[in-house]
């Protein structure tokens, strides 16, 4: 037998199931990646629904983020539900999407940082699709806000919670409106924890499930 009978043995096609939870996901990725970014520098117009969203840093003056600033890879995402994940209930906000991403421009500015900088990608989609891609995103890029600097998208709730010691997120951007316990991170430590994160997912950055698209997409809203 010769080397290219050999080879012909030993073939064996290729597996593709279009319906699996990962080509689902991964089909879900590239689609949200090919939507416009969106400024985050003007209050954002109200729209109705549930979905994935992501931000992003495209700016110039916060040398913390400067590596991310081209590239796909999101500082936080999550997901808006249309209902409620513990009882199954419809909530009975009209805009979850929309009221998520507020929440989020209010804390970035009240943490100091360059709102103009900002900006953020959404897609509508029913509750079960955003869980697989909201999974899919921070498995594949590990965003560094939802991984070394834990406590962005929490909410104050309660006098338990108010209590509750200061997150790391809070601790690098410090100014949110809010009240905290004492303050346990030492902050030169958790920077030099997301340059090393970053510098890793900069490495890591081709090694994606979907293709990236060519280029971005910008889209700036001038909402007076």
């Amino acid at each position: 037998m010769n080397e290219q009978e050999a080879m012909t043995a030993e073939y064996t096609p290729a597996s593709f199931d279009p319906l699996s939870t990962v080509q689902i996901a991964n089909t879900i990725c590239e689609t949200f990646e090919r939507q416009p970014l969106v400024s985050m520098a003007y209050e954002i117009p109200r729209f109705e629904g549930s979905g994935l969203y992501a931000l992003y840093y495209r700016g110039h003056s916060v040398d913390l983020y400067l590596p991310l600033a081209s590239l796909q890879i999101p500082v936080y995402a999550g997901q808006a539900l249309s209902s409620n994940s513990a009882t199954g209930e419809r909530v009975r906000e009209r805009y979850p999407l929309h009221s998520r991403l507020k929440q989020h421009r209010l804390s970035i500015l009240e943490g100091g940082l360059p709102i103009t900088e900002f900006r953020f990608r959404a897609l509508l989609l029913p509750d079960v699709h955003a869980d697989l891609g909201e999974n899919a995103l921070r498995v594949g890029y590990q965003p560094v806000w939802n991984s070394k600097l834990k406590g962005f998208g929490s909410k104050e709730q309660g006098s338990t919670t108010r209590q509750s010691k200061k997150s790391k997120w809070d601790t690098v951007h410090d100014g949110r409106r809010r009240t905290h316990g004492g303050v346990i991170h030492d902050v030169e430590k958790l920077k030099e924890q997301v340059r090393a994160h970053i510098a890793q997912q900069v490495s890591d950055y081709d090694e994606r499930a979907w293709p990236h698209p060519s280029a971005d997409k910008y889209l700036d809203l001038d909402v007076p």
